[in-house]
């Protein structure tokens, strides 16, 4: 400020800087924002950060904003979207990126929230399914119109039978009689757009998510899907593939969410099994295979939210019950949870299945097994619909977590519910963008639960089948850091340490649940464990990044 200025504003009688009343007014203010910064729920882990981490941390912060500039998102448009909906050029440019690569070496612990039938990339699945001898297609009504061939159902079975007939009509033609077996090569070989090149495209776009559609292209992609997982040989190929594909990306533990539609059948056997038992074998056998493994030395492991749909009657949901307490007495080790699954606005409600899922509970009193809630809730961001009221029954049944939850931010009283009976909400932006309101960042509800204290863990779901095939949670975390509430790295390796403590490694009362995540690091259970050597891992990927690009920051410290 120029003397003649400051001579004016002393002739106005304006205050200076340096008078001890501003002076006073600004240490109340810097008091306010240290006191602020206090409340920020990764402030511990900011403080606990080593020297090499905190130096990392700011690294990534200034790769990021470097690597923004260089693809041109940073030219303040916030509408940043996730990469599998980005276009394939930029995509291509955001995965060669410093920040990307970062992100992949990460360790990004347990992923608590996917579901099996979108955990696959739709041409290993199209391999799988053509590599698989006795695989038969049928459908409850010929496929003969452009709706039909874009929403018509159709599953996969495996028979024996190594042949049709000649005059056997195909699903193509009106003449085909519903849910009649047709081998998959006759029904490929057939198939009216280009024989079974033209089947091979059709059947990984039905595998995709459209985003016009997103619940209808669920069902379909879930029954089709579902439908192929029934059959042991194609069943454990899969797990091997997600086995793989998780640990590739830095993932550890996982908890599957799967819907038992179809009956299961052993390789070669024409005859359903009576329970799941099989499956359940099958999954712990490869589980324990992949564990012995190089590539699956470092994975803890793999459990079963077992879900039903929201659309069956108690009747039918009560078996589906039933056959979950089997699996649990048979393999504790393979199921940890049951969710009903199902869109919220137009199913079923939570408060509509009260009745049912309190005979369940009784029912697994008098079998001696304990089953906890890990309920959807909360997908959509309405306001008092049902969706939104989802909330308050899920709270109310004591579920231990809650999917989605994107409008909890807006119920007050039910924030704080979450956070006294620390109940973690696991949040999915790319299936919030995918069939909810926005693929952009300013709508998610993460920052905000993250704002008032509320535990939350960064999913992915779907993870992969997508029209770009995206796996694992780097993408996830990439795209968490680009929005605008001052995500970074601490912000993420706290999401990470909430995945640790909120998963269901073991059964645990209660009781045991909420004082182990309580005591978190300090603990001296099986989450505390895994706590204090995620923390090394994490230390150590600090320190490669220091290495790694030193460089970097020096170049970036001489750009500011």
């Amino acid at each position: 400020m120029g003397s003649s200025d400051t001579e004016w504003e002393l002739e106005e009688g304006i205050p200076q800087v340096d008078d001890p009343f501003i002076q006073q007014y600004l240490k109340g203010r810097t008091s306010l924002i240290l006191e602020e910064q206090k409340q920020r729920y990764d402030t511990n882990l900011r403080k606990s950060l080593s020297p090499v981490a905190a130096r990392a941390c700011e690294i990534v912060s200034k790769v990021r904003a470097r690597d923004l500039t260089i693809i041109g998102l940073n030219d303040g448009d916030d509408q940043i979207h996730h990469p599998s909906h980005m276009s394939h050029l930029i995509r291509e440019q955001v995965q060669k990126t410093f920040l990307w690569k970062i992100l992949q070496k990460m360790p990004k612990g347990p992923l608590l929230h996917a579901h099996m039938e979108t955990m696959f990339d739709d041409d290993f699945l199209t391999e799988e399914v053509f590599r698989t001898s006795g695989i038969h297609v049928y459908a409850p009504k010929p496929l003969i119109t452009q709706s039909d061939y874009k929403e018509g159902l159709f599953y996969f079975q495996y028979s024996p039978r190594t042949q049709n007939r000649e005059d056997e009509r195909v699903l193509w033609e009106a003449s085909y009689k519903p849910s009649s077996l047709i081998s998959l090569q006759k029904a490929a070989s057939s198939f009216p757009d280009g024989g079974e090149a033209g089947f091979r495209v059709w059947l990984k776009n039905r595998c995709n998510f459209k985003s016009e559609h997103p619940y209808n292209t669920y069902k379909s992609l879930s029954a089709i899907v579902n439908s192929l997982l029934s059959y042991e040989p194609i069943f454990r190929s899969c797990l091997r593939w997600i086995f793989s594909q998780l640990a590739a990306d830095g993932i550890n533990y996982v908890e599957i969410r799967h819907n038992f539609t179809f009956p299961y059948r052993r390789e070669g056997s024409d005859a359903p099994e009576e329970d799941y038992s099989g499956w359940c074998r099958a999954f712990q056998e490869e589980l324990q295979h992949f564990k012995s493994t190089e590539e699956g030395h470092t994975f803890h492991g793999a459990r079963i939210i077992w879900t039903t749909s929201r659309t069956l009657s108690n009747r039918e949901i009560s078996d589906k019950m039933i056959q979950c307490i089997m699996a649990k007495q048979n393999f504790p080790e393979v199921i940890c949870g049951f969710d009903v699954v199902g869109q919220e606005d137009n199913a079923r409600s939570l408060v509509d299945l009260v009745p049912i899922l309190f005979w369940f509970r009784k029912l697994c009193a008098e079998e001696g097994v304990d089953i906890p809630f890990v309920f959807h809730a909360g997908d959509h961001l309405g306001n008092g619909e049902q969706a939104d009221h989802e909330l308050f029954d899920a709270i109310l049944l004591g579920t231990r977590r809650i999917g989605q939850g994107g409008s909890l931010y807006k119920r007050p009283l039910l924030l704080e519910l979450v956070k006294e009976q620390k109940i973690l909400v696991e949040t999915c932006p790319v299936l919030n963008g995918v069939i909810g309101p926005t693929t952009s960042l300013p709508t998610y509800s993460h920052p905000v639960l993250l704002s008032r204290g509320v535990p939350v863990s960064l999913c992915n779901d779907p993870p992969r089948i997508s029209e770009h095939g995206i796996n694992g949670l780097t993408a996830g975390f990439w795209h968490a850091l680009q929005g605008p509430d001052n995500l970074e790295l601490p912000g993420l390796a706290m999401m990470v340490e909430n995945s640790i403590r909120w998963s269901c490694y073991e059964d645990q009362s209660t009781t045991e649940w909420l004082s182990d995540i309580q005591e978190g690091i300090l603990g001296e259970g099986t989450k505390a464990a895994r706590l204090r050597e995620w923390y090394t891992s994490f230390e150590k990927f600090c320190e490669w990044i220091t290495l790694e690009f030193a460089e970097t920051d020096n170049s970036l410290a001489h750009d500011v």
